[in-house]
């Protein structure tokens, strides 16, 4: 598993759901073993962790993934062939994660917060990771996946310009990235009523959307 390569066999993607998972359990235990008034500071730490990664999440693919080289180009693979095992390899995302997110937190926290911030980190990759492959390996008929599904795939079929949330649609509606629905692409009707109606909505409001 090479540092730049993205697409990759099943061992090897596997492998980072594997990885992240054991250190996200691992530390959530060592979480549990914290004292009564210390649990609970370091679990509002771990909530910040994950508000945190939220918002990096809708900011990567945004300015990073589809503007900025070469991520811009190695995402594009990924609109390419959306069914191929392309991820972040493990060394590279453990690594950003351990230079941007765990060291900033440590030196700037104490080293018990900066753990729980750094579990809350990891915590939203990974259910960012299991979430996207989710969206196009699974079939659900859960609402809240169907959901997802029908907002990514305007995504990847409509406008790269808009939806950017995989996860979650938040801060695309903070941010105004709700791209139009155009009229060749319609919702499937798997798609739950709410959920699809949620999105036609959003969608009429910000039909003029441009990408800024």
């Amino acid at each position: 598993m090479f540092l730049f390569t993205l697409r990759h066999n099943k061992s090897a993607y596997y492998a980072d759901f594997v990885a992240y998972t054991t250190v996200v359990v691992l530390m959530a235990a060592w979480l549990l073993q914290q004292p009564g008034g210390q649990a609970l500071r370091l679990t509002a730490t771990v909530v910040a962790g994950l508000a945190g990664w939220s918002l990096a999440e809708y900011l990567l693919h945004r300015f990073v993934l589809h503007g900025l080289a070469p991520f811009k180009q190695w995402h594009a693979a990924h609109h390419q062939h959306p069914s191929a095992l392309i991820c972040t390899p493990l060394l590279l995302s453990g690594s950003l994660i351990a230079l941007l997110v765990a060291l900033p937190a440590w030196w700037l926290l104490d080293s018990a917060a900066a753990c729980a911030l750094t579990l809350g980190f990891v915590a939203g990759y990974l259910g960012y990771s299991a979430t996207h492959h989710a969206i196009h390996h699974w079939r659900s008929r859960g609402a809240w996946l169907r959901e997802r599904k029908s907002a990514h795939a305007l995504h990847h079929h409509a406008a790269q310009s808009c939806w950017f949330g995989v996860t979650s649609s938040g801060w695309d509606r903070a941010f105004q990235s709700i791209g139009a629905l155009p009229d060749s692409l319609r919702i499937r009707p798997a798609v739950s009523r709410k959920g699809a109606a949620r999105i036609r909505r959003e969608s009429g409001q910000r039909a003029r959307w441009g990408g800024s």
